[in-house]
């Protein structure tokens, strides 16, 4: 039996319906904080449990029987992520269950100064000392991030960013499509897999790339940290949300997102989506 957690989210819920092509809907579990949000999965058969990381009592129920359980990273930019994530391995393990998939990151690092980066590698540290058998999912950083990272080029003609470097800009549909995949095959690799689009652009590239797709001039500019930042705020966008889109950039800037390897298109069958067909 497959267990998938946030599957009323974009990501895993991506993942079971690709699921649901190739298995009965009996052999699959939902774990949701709300069920009623995954009532689309249970109107198709899907067995839906309540569970919540914050709720670390509620877990162990939820995973119950799970051959294989997907377990995808909190969102929350607020949240402390790694105590959520500690929560949810604990139940894994009172849960017996047989192999966690663990959507990771490309940028899984202690040392990084996108936070969620750090997160990410203390979790797999979570797991690397739980004694289960796990898999760590590092996803590309996803390509509709663009929207918004590169600031309102659209309106304003100009990609301005505090800082520059490459990014293996990867779409998050083929990260869920990956995840099925690699779910069904029953037989995932032990410790991180790399699922990255094959090509790295920078900020400077995707200002090229805009103003191919949408026949105009774009310009591009690196404003530094603190003049991106006082424009940032001056915006009315929220210190904090700010300073932690600030740590992307540094961490691009370091190369941490640079790496691309051939995994994800060898697992689809096909090239994987470009960030170019996203700014599209």
């Amino acid at each position: 039996m497959i267990v998938i957690t946030g599957a009323t989210g974009a990501l895993n819920g991506a993942t079971t319906d690709h699921l649901l092509e190739h298995v009965d809907p009996e052999e699959l579990v939902v774990v949701a904080r709300d069920p009623a949000k995954a009532a689309r999965f249970a109107d198709r058969g899907v067995e839906v449990r309540r569970g919540d990381y914050a709720e670390p009592e509620t877990l162990p129920a939820a995973f119950a029987g799970a051959d294989q359980l997907l377990l995808v990273s909190s969102s929350d930019p607020t949240a402390d992520a790694v105590a959520l994530h500690r929560a949810a391995v604990d139940a894994a393990v009172a849960a017996e269950v047989g192999h966690v998939l663990y959507t990771s990151h490309q940028g899984a690092a202690h040392s990084s100064p996108f936070r969620p980066g750090a997160d990410h590698a203390a979790t797999e540290d979570l797991l690397r000392a739980s004694g289960l058998r796990w898999t760590s999912l590092r996803n590309g950083f996803y390509a509709h991030s663009t929207t918004w990272l590169m600031g309102p080029w659209r309106q304003t003609g100009t990609v301005s960013v505090p800082a520059d470097g490459p990014v293996s800009w990867t779409a998050r549909e083929d990260a869920a499509e990956a995840a099925a995949r690699i779910l069904l095959d029953g037989r995932p690799a032990d410790g991180p897999l790399t699922l990255t689009a094959p090509e790295a652009p920078t900020f400077a590239d995707l200002a090229r790339l805009a103003s191919e797709t949408t026949d105009r001039p774009v310009g591009f500019e690196v404003l530094g940290e603190d003049a991106w930042r006082d424009r940032a705020v001056a915006s009315g966008q929220d210190p904090h949300m700010v300073g932690f889109l600030l740590g992307m950039y540094q961490a691009a800037a370091a190369g941490t997102f640079a790496g691309t390897d051939p995994l994800l298109g060898g697992l689809l069958g096909r090239a994987p989506r470009s960030v170019r067909d996203q700014l599209a």
